[in-house]
């Protein structure tokens, strides 16, 4: 009986049956026949093929049913491998669609009817309504046969309609277990075949992301959680965390520890972080481990289960104390050749000015000089010699050495004295050795900043002695008070992110002495806020908020009362929700700094979210009109910023939306947009950004002035940015009279030349992937000083500006081998390239140049080895990279 059919479809039973197919349609001359007659002979053969299948899939006999069902199929299946166009067996299907499916509501249950479920569902890709979702439920109905070959295009369309069809579901609270049963399919098929991006789409469509982890495999792990990674800065939460422990988990699964626990930092999630350590057993690669947390600049403590061998731990801590950082930022310096120190006078260049500037520049006001003291210690900053504070005995018995100090004033002093912190930046011996005669000094001002000066080399280094804490913590107590603001700063610095328990027993009970001036109890709000930085302490938030209700009337007019706010909103830096309840009661706060209060709490808490319904609240903030007096746009706007600063995408948007606010604001919005921008695009000078900046620089407002013109120094902080530093040239001709001003354009200049160019401001580092927390803060206190010019950064506060020591780090690449000593390489250097979601190898840097390490990285440059006798031992090569040799590599003869 098979036989029989099986001859007639395919012998010579074929040519009768085309003839009687073919004569209905010969009689009314339609439109079909002209179509018929532009086919070629081959396309002919093929479509009246398909009507006749078409025709016998209808047959009453089960036999022939079966062959024209199958045939079809093949049909279909040889045509869809490839998809460029419609392919030919779908579009002469098409006037069929309608028959085939009503006959299938005739058929019987049976194998045939599941085939031609199958088929329909492929038609359905063309021919059903949109949102019909016609080819899922022929999917559903028909077999469980292999879901690739029909093709990706059929894949694709299934993976779509699933998405509609589950969440449609899910709100019916039907079942869906079936869907996720052909999910299982698909990702197994995309994941085969290269697709990785649509696999994770489809997963994240249906929330059952834990599938993934048991379909990845070497070959694509990478490229998986690197589109798990991207995405997830665009997810709402609670969803973005839960894709970013599967990439966790992933990276785990394939011991890529480097990725993974910087996955685990950004999650801020210390369990991953030991985690990694615990089941990495190779030494090696946990010393890269704990160069990556020194660089995160986070307190981290091992224990024995981390690392058994004492010996071990200790070097392992050492390295995450940052102990080493001295040391590798000098071996740069020695091999860029700039150890020379540089004096203010040769980063002025007045020479290259006209004749009005230079004349003023003679006088030595007590200003000018403090200007000077904050260029020198910016541009000598870690290299341990400048001009003016370190010059050696050969002047007679160091007698220079006090001359530069003493042409300051009253509180200049203590900046003079805090700058050979500076200087001494991150070797704390030589710091310590140094700064110790200003201690036993009998001028009030100048112990303050020698305090001060602890505080700041000690800054990011952490050591087991505490060095910091054993000088400054008996100068808590004294009279004076710029002898306890010293003290209190300096802990705040050294010990930023340690969250030291010592520090908040001496601290907290100075928040509640009512004897206590209003700006001592301001910076030990701050210092509080910097040592327990993103930590959501309650206690330390109580003792801020009980300060805060405390205040009277007339000093919570004052500028320096502004601090506490932010004091407390560093506690919640990042943490999102966490700062709900301590908003809440906020709103019970006196009016005139309740609104403030609310602003800079939300601006922390949300600060490198993205968030941006958040963003979008501050900007409905700065759109009102208020009357004068009112203050707290000014951090809104800042809010903008520190939010939008998480990816480049709304990092764009944002210098958007500033630019309106400068158009519509008031002048309390305008005078904070030029630090907004800074902090957008701080040490990554962008053209459009520069040349905002240079024309607010010359507002008729010169509060907006200043705060453009210390933008300008932010955004080319430690770049040497020549555009930049001519702008602040001429600047400084400009405003030759006015003190104020010129104060400001010469700290800009300071920034802009800082560490003589091999420093950044970036709080982003990992390929601008984990932001550090310690580094934020250190730049959103400076960013809130400015918001009050006059009061704080051009008063007696000017100290302020060396919090910004808590966000340099050097821009370096330097690679060490397996002893950690330097190891110059040659490296490929050039503009990062977005490759997420991109087929095949695609190059992950362009424009690149080769140098031998250790090597200056830009905002936006990526490296990568350009040999292969070794082998990084993390994917992400910035800082500190240990490198090990590559034991497959042979040298070529």
């Amino acid at each position: 009986m098979e036989s029989e059919p099986n001859n007639t479809a395919s012998g010579s039973g074929n040519p009768k049956e085309e003839a009687t197919l073919k004569v209905p349609s010969k009689d009314p001359k339609t439109k079909d026949d002209k179509k018929d007659e532009d086919l070629s002979e081959e396309d002919l053969a093929l479509k009246q093929q398909l009507e006749l299948y078409v025709e016998r899939a209808q047959d009453a006999d089960l036999g022939l049913q079966k062959v024209a069902l199958e045939s079809m199929r093949q049909e279909i299946r040889t045509s869809t491998s490839s998809m460029t166009s419609v392919p030919k067996p779908l579009k002469f299907l098409r006037p069929h669609y309608g028959t085939l499916k009503s006959y299938y509501e005739t058929m019987a249950d049976s194998d045939l009817k599941k085939l031609l479920a199958d088929i329909l569902s492929v038609l359905a890709l063309t021919m059903s309504a949109e949102g019909d979702r016609e080819s899922l439920k022929y999917r559903l109905l028909g077999s469980e046969g292999d879901i690739g070959s029909w093709g990706h295009e059929y894949v694709r369309n299934l993976a779509g309609e699933i998405a509609q069809e589950y969440s449609k579901r899910v709100n019916e609270e039907a079942t869906v277990d079936d869907l996720i049963e052909l999910v299982e399919q698909i990702v197994a098929f995309h994941m085969k075949h290269n697709a990785e991006p649509e696999a994770v789409d489809l997963l994240m469509e249906v929330e059952f992301l834990d599938l993934l982890v048991k379909h990845v495999d070497k070959t694509n792990y990478k490229r998986t959680c690197l589109y798990l990674t991207s995405s997830a800065r665009y997810l709402p939460g609670p969803d973005d965390v839960s894709v970013l422990d599967i990439a966790y988990t992933i990276y785990s699964k394939f011991e890529e520890f480097p990725s993974a626990l910087q996955i685990a930092l950004y999650l801020d999630n210390m369990q991953h972080v030991k985690q990694v350590f615990t089941s990495c057993p190779d030494l090696l690669r946990k010393k890269q481990f704990c160069y990556i947390l020194a660089r995160q600049g986070i307190s981290f403590e091992l224990d024995e289960e981390m690392c058994a061998d004492e010996e071990d731990r200790e070097a392992l801590q050492e390295i995450i104390n940052n102990t080493k950082l001295s040391e590798g930022y000098l071996t740069l310096a020695r091999d860029i050749e700039v150890m020379e120190p540089k004096s203010p006078e040769d980063i002025y260049k007045a020479h290259l000015l006209d004749g009005r500037a230079s004349a003023g520049a003679s006088v030595d006001s007590a200003r000018q000089n403090l200007a000077a003291t904050f260029v020198n210690a910016f541009v000598n900053a870690g290299f341990g010699q400048d001009k003016l504070m370190t010059v050696t005995s050969e002047t007679s018995g160091g007698g220079s050495l006090g001359n530069w100090l003493f042409k300051n004033k009253e509180h200049g002093k203590a900046s003079a004295a805090a700058s050979l912190g500076m200087i001494d930046l991150w070797d704390v011996d030589t710091g310590l050795a140094q700064l110790d005669k200003y201690f036993h000094s009998n001028d009030n001002h100048v112990t303050a900043g020698a305090l001060l000066g602890v505080g700041i080399v000690n800054c990011g280094i952490k050591n087991d002695c505490d060095p910091a804490l054993a000088l400054l913590a008996d100068y808590l107590d004294k009279e004076d008070s710029s002898i306890r603001i010293g003290a209190i700063t300096g802990l705040g610095l050294a010990y930023a992110g340690t969250q030291n328990e010592q520090i908040r027993d001496k601290l907290t009970p100075i928040l509640g002495d009512p004897k206590a001036p209003l700006d001592v109890i301001a910076f030990t709000a701050i210092a509080l806020g910097l040592v327990y930085v993103g930590s959501c302490n309650e206690e330390v938030a109580q003792a801020i908020i009980f300060a805060l209700m405390d205040r009277s009337e007339s000093d919570l007019g004052e500028p320096l009362t502004r601090l506490l706010p932010l004091g407390l909103g560093l506690l919640y830096l990042g943490k999102q929700d966490s700062v709900e309840a301590t908003a809440e009661v906020s709103k019970t706060f006196n009016e005139k700094i309740r609104k403030y209060c609310d602003m800079t709490l939300l601006s922390c808490a949300y600060a490198g979210t993205g968030n941006v319904l958040k963003v979008q609240h501050f900007l409905g903030q700065c759109a009102q009109h208020l009357e004068k007096g009112e203050t707290f746009q000014g951090p809104a706007v800042l809010g903008i910023a520190m939010v939008a600063m998480a990816e480049e995408l709304g990092l764009d948007m944002a210098i958007r939306s500033l630019e309106h606010l400068l158009q519509y604001g008031e002048q309390n919005i305008r005078k904070a947009v030029p630090l907004a921008l800074g902090l957008l695009c701080i040490s990554n000078p962008k053209v459009h950004v520069m040349d905002t900046l240079s024309r607010l620089s010359h507002d008729a407002d010169t509060e907006v002035a200043m705060a453009a013109v210390i933008s300008l120094g932010l955004i080319g902080a430690g770049t040497n940015n020549a555009r930049i530093a001519g702008m602040l040239r001429n600047l400084s001709s400009y405003y030759y009279k006015e003190a104020n001003l010129l104060f400001c354009v010469r700290i800009a200049q300071g920034f802009v030349h800082m560490g003589k160019g091999l420093l950044t401001l970036a709080p982003y580092h990992s390929e601008r992937f984990l932001l550090s927390p310690t580094a934020l803060a250190g730049l959103v206190v400076l960013l809130h000083a400015c918001l009050d010019m006059k009061a704080i950064i051009l008063g007696k506060y000017h100290y302020v500006l060396y919090f910004v020591v808590l966000a340099m780090q050097p821009r370096m690449l330097l690679t060490v081998d397996e002893n950690l000593k330097p190891l110059a390489v040659p490296v490929r250097v050039g503009q990062a390239v977005d490759v997420v979601g991109q087929a095949g190898r695609p190059k992950t840097i362009t424009g690149f140049q080769t140098h031998s390490t250790p090597v200056l990285l830009a905002a936006g440059d990526r490296a990568e080895l350009a040999t292969e006798k070794y082998i990084p031992l993390s994917p992400i090569l910035e800082g500190f990279v240990i490198l090990k040799e590559n034991p497959d590599y042979r040298e070529e003869a």
